[in-house]
């Protein structure tokens, strides 16, 4: 994904003041920093609730995509198996390689939901230890979040301020609608 296409959120202290792609936060974070330059100004990506840095310069607009036939994206790379699982996969139809295919995209499908909910959580998580760490019920209220208890979740951050309850019900709400 490139840094145009993330979901971004940017918070003044405890406010949010801006949510977008990567042009439009950082719009919002240059007229807040000309409005204030000593704003505490701090920018997380949603998928990873993780804080991220901006590129403030202006951006040039996207040269036009080539013409052609895009890449297939195949990469050789080294996997390490036991003995035994490297006899399995010499019996199976079409070689190591499609065997290990076959099982990556089964997990893949079966496994989305699963794998949606921990990585919102994970944000969610991310989020919370960067803008409320050491908010009151802290570690009661990570253990309601990895629990999926969205009723404790919310009254343990109730006293939160509210932009800040808002963003972590919001990645949460997006952990349970991806699958819990």
């Amino acid at each position: 994904m490139s840094d145009e296409d993330r979901d971004l959120v940017l918070f003044d202290g405890p406010r949010c003041i801006a949510k977008g792609p990567d042009a439009a936060v950082a719009a919002g974070f240059r007229k807040a920093l000309a409005a204030s330059p000593h704003a505490a100004l701090r920018v997380f990506d949603l998928a990873t609730g993780r804080p991220v840095d901006l590129d403030l310069r202006e951006q040039e607009p996207a040269l036009a995509p080539k013409r052609g036939r895009p890449r297939l994206g195949v990469a050789a790379r080294e996997v390490t198996l036991l003995p035994r699982h490297w006899d399995w996969l010499a019996t199976q139809p079409g070689g190591a390689s499609a065997a290990l295919r076959r099982l990556v995209e089964h997990a893949r499908k079966t496994g989305v939901d699963n794998d949606a909910r921990r990585r919102r959580t994970d944000a969610a998580y991310g989020f919370m230890v960067e803008m409320a760490g050491d908010a009151p019920d802290f570690e009661d209220a990570s253990r309601a979040l990895f629990a999926g208890d969205r009723d404790r979740l919310t009254a343990l951050i109730a006293p939160w301020p509210t932009d800040i309850r808002a963003q972590i019900l919001e990645l949460f709400d997006g952990a349970a609608a991806s699958g819990d």
